[in-house]
């Protein structure tokens, strides 16, 4: 059974007319690493002069800057700079020049180059994101009739921080607010009282443009914008307060890194800007639960798509250099991320997509499946792969709570729901799935190992969340909905197979070994 959603990794359509809302995908426009915010007036000028220019990304063969040459070369081509990366040697650009990317990499200190979307900015609106189920005030207060002492009040609806022992975690720590972890999403309401006590405001900026705009509240979703970002942020760092739902690290820190624009789109120079913003202001762990638009994968033969994988590639890097985790959504199509061939149906989704056939080796999920970043699948109240989840051996690190349809996993009472907890913007609460949720579990995971482990790098942070994660055996056969058809086929052993990775993120080892 192959899950269908409405839009990519945005929303996963689930038997029973249930929408789940998944890893989401969005748009932006473009900085400079160096002095970015003096930049970012110049890059919202650019987009707004010409709505008829895409935008761009050259990557240079140097890392040492843009030089007054290859600037140069992308005037006469046509070009605008509207950010410049130095410290990785990514240049954002916008052009109306619908031939700039083959001029640019005529140009000898050009690596590569690629325009970032389809549409001209700002990009067409799809207005299909999926909407969360919002708590009722009924069941608000049946849950906090449940809730027992030292529970928040809604704590009881959360069957997922059991299932990776994140309540016996929270008896020997809540975390340390020396670690941070920045949600790079739709935004961040950082003024939800679950998020309010734990958000890191110096560690906050818009990156829609590609330019960091650091005016006050800029990271926050409109009203008319994805939720996503607040769910987000919750389920990592919700605060311990007597007030709603908990995080898995309730006394961490969360700042908000807000990459997508209104119609929903991640783009490539803001993804590439929220790296770098990360890497920057020392956050410890990032959450990515999103695809870079607008392809779901990015072939590596496709001179466009080569630069994009590639400008992604030398920021999620450089964050991890400086001391960064990245964790990432592993997707929720269902696919095999480890066979020979899939159809991409949606790409690219702000043009015409077409059903191509792709090998996933080759063709890329970014930053899913780029070196170094930590990539998660989905399980369900009953401890197995969602429904919707992607795996594939080799691919997949590590699994974590994203929640399933009833009808295949129901949690134990008092929990009714199959889906993950979490506030929305304007003081709710609501359920989500996908592996969305999936990955900021182990973001939350991760950040309590950090705590724990304060000196710890990047690279010893990720061994110990592989090291203290409970080994899960392939579930064989998967007939996830018990039709007499095998839904998926889970390869390797329990230390290391297709569905689990390494296992299933366990909480409490985070912060006792």
């Amino acid at each position: 059974m192959s899950a269908r959603f409405a839009r990519t990794r945005r929303t996963v359509a689930v038997p029973l007319g249930m929408a789940v809302a998944s890893a989401l995908a969005f748009l932006p426009n473009a900085a400079s690493a160096a002095d970015t915010a003096s930049q970012a007036p110049a890059a919202q000028g650019a987009t707004n002069a010409d709505a008829t220019a895409l935008s761009y990304v050259v990557n240079l063969r140097s890392s040492h800057g843009l030089s007054s040459s290859v600037r140069k070369e992308i005037g006469k081509a046509g070009g605008t700079v509207v950010a410049s990366y130095d410290k990785i040697g990514v240049v954002v650009v916008h052009s109306s020049n619908p031939d700039f990317a083959k001029l640019i990499r005529k140009s000898h200190g050009v690596e590569s180059a690629g325009a970032t979307r389809n549409a001209p900015l700002p990009a067409q609106s799809t207005g299909d994101m999926g909407a969360p189920k919002v708590l009722s005030a009924d069941e608000v207060k049946e849950a906090t009739a449940a809730a027992a002492a030292g529970q928040d009040p809604l704590e009881p609806l959360q069957w997922d921080l059991p299932a990776i022992k994140a309540d016996k975690a929270h008896e020997k720590t809540l975390g340390s607010s020396k670690v941070t972890v920045a949600v790079i999403d739709t935004g961040v309401d950082d003024t939800h009282p679950d998020i309010a006590p734990n958000f890191d405001r110096e560690a906050s900026v818009n990156c829609v443009s590609g330019a960091p705009n650091t005016a006050d509240g800029a990271w926050r979703p409109s009203a008319a914008e994805s939720p996503h970002g607040t769910h987000v942020a919750g389920e990592i760092a919700g605060a311990k307060n007597g007030v709603g739902m908990t995080g898995v690290a309730p006394g961490v820190k969360v700042s908000g890194i807000k990459v997508s624009n209104p119609d929903g789109y991640f783009y490539t120079e803001a993804v590439v800007c929220g790296f770098m913003w990360a890497a920057e202001h020392d956050v410890d762990v990032t959450n990515n639960s999103y695809y870079t638009d607008p392809w779901y994968f990015n072939c590596k033969n496709d001179p466009d798509q080569k630069a994009l994988v590639e400008a992604v590639s030398r920021a999620s890097r450089y964050a991890e250099k400086k001391g960064t985790v990245n964790v990432a959504a592993a997707g929720n199509e269902n696919y095999d991320l480890a066979s020979k061939s899939i159809t991409d149906p949606v790409s690219p989704n702000d043009g015409t997509p077409s059903d191509r056939v792709i090998d996933p080796s080759k063709c890329l999920d970014i930053p899913t499946q780029l070196p170094g970043v930590v990539t998660t699948a989905a399980t369900g109240a009953k401890g197995i792969k969602s429904s919707f989840s992607n795996y594939g051996k080799g691919v997949i690190d590590i699994a974590a709570p994203g929640g399933d349809s009833t009808a295949y996993q129901t949690p134990a009472p008092p929990a009714t729901s199959g889906l993950i907890l979490g506030p929305l913007p304007g003081n709710r609460w609501g359920y989500m799935a996908g592996t969305s949720m999936a990955s900021p579990h182990v973001a939350g995971v991760a950040a309590l190992i950090k705590s724990t482990h304060p000196n710890a790098s990047a690279a010893q942070v990720k061994a110990l969340l592989y090291k203290g994660a409970d080994a899960t055996p392939c579930t064989d056969p998967y007939d996830i909905n018990n039709d007499g058809t095998i839904d998926a086929v889970c390869v390797g052993n329990k230390n290391n197979n297709g569905f689990y990775g390494a296992g299933i993120a366990n909480a409490l080892n985070a912060v006792t070994k």
